[in-house]
């Protein structure tokens, strides 16, 4: 059996410099003192968990924040007037609006993404490596990158059990890649280069860009259509005389939701497609080998994902789904993946 990229020993706390685990004494109660210690690493799970949601929750908030703001002085720096007039539903002012805060908020969101990605996973990007571990996480990234042409990544590890990484990053040349500590300890480097392999390759590819850009188009049209859908109900179904009544905005709130559900699908189903080409290019990169033993060991080790949603499209492998959730999957099956690189 091949050791763990980890060699086997879980990495030393960064900050510390101290081992994560420590050797207790032998206890006079050894069946006491397992319980106890027990309960005590369950509660500061809990408690860890419980603090890093709640830092989730505000870094999210105020990105949302910032991304309104600067749409809403955008709007008034363009002397864009509002679309519901007197006279009606100014089609040519929504439009704008729409334009605006659809392809705005998509493209802030992906210039904010790298920022986002540190705070809501918690990664900490290696400056200075402290194991041979981290020596070879960077060199590895070095590497892959020089041979596709592309900038060097940041390289970054966030503290999680579960096995994974992601890309991310506004440009080529600009890009964030990261693994989990239990990627790490878990894999071996012929599967781990396989999973950076297949993250640089989503660099290169412009999955981002191009996964912002129809994400772009889709909001354009859920605002604009909701807000048509909305005046229209009014105006025909509960034959309001002036202005907009209670109808508009209930309708306009359920249109929305419909359509942004039928956006997903279409999100997902590219979402899905690059998945398959981000494998080829690291069967490429890195060999076809070391790319299938990655899916092969992400299957014995596959959980539900807690990666946050605006980077779960680009982790090395998402939710397992069957039925009608595959249509809002970010990933196909491993077990797709591992048979589109063996037959190709």
């Amino acid at each position: 059996m091949k050791p763990s990229l980890s060699g086997g020993v879980w990495p030393h706390n960064r900050e510390t410099g101290l081992s994560n685990f420590s050797v207790p004494t032998r206890p006079r109660n050894p069946g006491f003192a397992r319980f106890s210690r027990k309960f005590l690493k369950r509660c500061a799970i809990t408690a860890n968990r419980e603090e890093f949601t709640m830092k989730r929750v505000f870094y999210f908030l105020v990105a949302n924040l910032a991304i309104v703001l600067v749409l809403s002085v955008t709007l008034s720096l363009l002397g864009v007037q509002p679309y519901l007039k007197e006279g009606g539903l100014d089609l040519g002012s929504l439009m704008v609006v729409s334009l605006i805060f659809g392809f705005g908020g998509a493209f802030i969101s992906l210039a904010l993404s790298k920022w986002t990605a540190k705070r809501f996973t918690g990664a900490v990007v290696i400056t200075n490596p402290a194991n041979e571990a981290e020596i070879w996480l960077l060199n590895t990234v070095r590497t892959q990158a020089q041979r596709v042409g592309i900038g060097m990544p940041e390289v970054a590890i966030f503290d999680s059990a579960e096995v994974n990484a992601f890309a991310t990053g506004m440009t080529k040349n600009r890009s964030l890649v990261a693994v989990s500590s239990g990627l790490i300890s878990a894999m071996t480097r012929d599967e781990a280069e396989g999973v950076l392999a297949h993250e640089i390759s989503h660099i290169t590819n412009g999955d981002m860009v191009t996964l912002t850009l129809i994400q772009g188009v889709l909001n354009t049209f859920v605002i604009f259509l909701s807000r048509v859908i909305g005046y229209v109900v009014d105006k025909a179904v509960f034959n309001t005389k002036r202005g907009t009544g209670p109808a508009f905005f209930i309708t306009r709130i359920i249109a929305e939701i419909m359509l942004g559900i039928l956006a997903s699908i279409v999100v997902m189903s590219f979402s899905r497609k690059r998945e398959f080409r981000a494998d080829a290019g690291a069967a490429t990169l890195a060999g076809r080998e070391k790319m299938i033993a990655a899916l092969e060991k992400l299957q014995l080790t596959q959980r539900a994902t807690v990666m946050p949603a605006q980077l779960a499209a680009f982790a090395i492998s998402g939710n397992p789904a069957d039925g009608l959730k595959k249509l809002f999957a970010t990933h196909p099956s491993l077990e797709e993946r591992i048979a589109a690189l063996r037959g190709s």
